[in-house]
């Protein structure tokens, strides 16, 4: 199974989000779909069924040490050679201090890698072959506070990835 853990957005920013890119977003590349928009906390890649148990024990843990309200903003749009990505501020490094922990706990249990960079809080918004080199306007979206924390499995598919739910967690704050 390939396997993340991630954010889960309120259906009100998805929506928001979704409306923004396709506005703002007009070009060739794939637009990644409302109900696969999240925050990735950490990419696990291909793991056997047996992980899930572990990994969604360990992003529990992780969650429950958040002592205040994850609060998250849009900051700045940024491309990269494959895909277009909405930068998001973390307030008071929230997010940041719940990643960090969960890279711990995963790494610790064997089925995680640290990455060489440092994590970033982003929304991926769109994949692409080249870069489009857009500069849209943020959207206009206020603070927002994710209530859940998920184990996803990544299905690819002809049309792109398809994100499953497979364990939820809640934020603790």
């Amino acid at each position: 199974m390939r396997l993340f853990c991630g954010l889960t957005l309120p259906a009100d920013v998805r929506d928001a989000l979704a409306d923004w890119q396709r506005h703002s977003l007009r070009c060739a590349a794939r637009v990644v779909e409302a109900r696969n928009l999240h925050v990735t906390l950490a990419f696990l890649g291909h793991r056997p069924a047996g992980d899930v148990g572990p990994i969604t024990d360990a992003l529990g843990a992780a969650s429950r040490s958040v002592r205040e309200r994850i609060r998250l903003s849009p900051l700045r749009y940024r491309e990269t050679r494959s895909v277009a990505m909405l930068v998001l501020a973390d307030e008071e490094d929230r997010a940041g201090w719940l990643a960090r922990g969960l890279h711990e706990r995963l790494e610790r249990l064997g089925v995680y890698e640290p990455e060489k960079r440092p994590w970033l809080p982003h929304v991926t918004v769109l994949r692409f072959r080249s870069p489009p080199k857009l500069r849209p306007p943020l959207p206009d979206l206020a603070p927002f506070s994710p209530s859940e924390a998920a184990v996803y499995h990544s299905l690819l598919g002809r049309d792109g990835a398809r994100y499953e739910v497979l364990e939820s967690v809640s934020l603790g704050g």
